[in-house]
């Protein structure tokens, strides 16, 4: 299936319940705060950590390629009492209608574009949608194998109306010289009778710094520092970085 397309359906529907951690919007906010806005979080899924910084007053538009997903912000957006403007897009096509001071991802998003052809049009996008003296931030992290005892551990929750819902590992696909990792993960919703089952690749790309540098620098952006999510340096084969991006001069 397309990349793309991985959050929907279903999966949409079960991944908040499901969803081992929430962001923490503590390195977002105070990037934000210090590029100023306005600012635009690529891939905002369902709204962490986006829904906290519009909290906060932050100015922050949301872009997401799941129509499924953008359904449940929007949703979350109203019982919180909190606006904000999403767009229906792939963040390797942004087509928007204002630049920004600030663009960022949160978490490993980046790692779900399937390819480096695919993530050098996503950074053309960030340039162009940024203003003159606009930064963005990326982070990455290089994926760890699921351990083997992990494939076909079920975790499971309770969802609306009582419904048990589940998701498992089936099986995992790594390709070092491809630099991917491609996990089959069966989701299923059980209530009474009525079962929903479906199985999905989940695919994610990784970059070594010197990579996504070079990418970054065909975009026509330079990176200004690499830090660890809190903001500290980082050595050089650390494996979990923000990227800070600036237009090229």
């Amino acid at each position: 299936m397309d990349p793309a397309d991985f959050y929907t359906g279903i999966v949409a529907e079960l991944y908040g319940p499901l969803k081992s951690f929430t962001q923490d919007p503590e390195p977002y906010a105070a990037f934000v705060e210090r590029a100023g806005v306005p600012a635009l979080e690529l891939g905002c899924g369902d709204g962490d950590p986006l829904l906290e910084l519009r909290r906060r007053g932050l100015e922050v538009d949301g872009v997401d390629s799941s129509a499924d997903m953008l359904e449940r912000l929007r949703r979350r957006a109203g019982e919180q009492g909190v606006t904000a403007d999403l767009f229906h897009q792939r963040m390797e096509s942004l087509d928007l209608p204002r630049r920004y001071r600030a663009i960022f991802l949160a978490g490993p998003t980046f790692t779900l574009l399937p390819d480096d052809a695919t993530a050098l049009a996503a950074l053309r996008g960030i340039r162009a949608h940024l203003t003159d003296d606009g930064s963005a931030l990326v982070p990455l992290f290089t994926p760890e194998p699921t351990p083997s005892d992990r494939i076909g551990h079920v975790r499971s929750a309770v969802g609306p109306g009582g419904a048990d819902l589940r998701v498992s590992v089936v099986s995992e696909r790594r390709d070092e010289a491809a630099r991917t990792q491609t996990t089959l993960l069966r989701y299923e919703r059980h209530h009474g009778p009525d079962v929903s089952v479906t199985e999905r690749p989940w695919l994610l790309h990784w970059y070594p710094r010197e990579v996504f540098e070079e990418l970054a620098a065909t975009a026509g952006l330079t990176v200004t520092a690499v830090t660890d999510p809190d903001g500290a340096p980082v050595p050089a084969d650390a494996t979990d970085l923000h990227v800070h991006l600036a237009p090229a001069t």
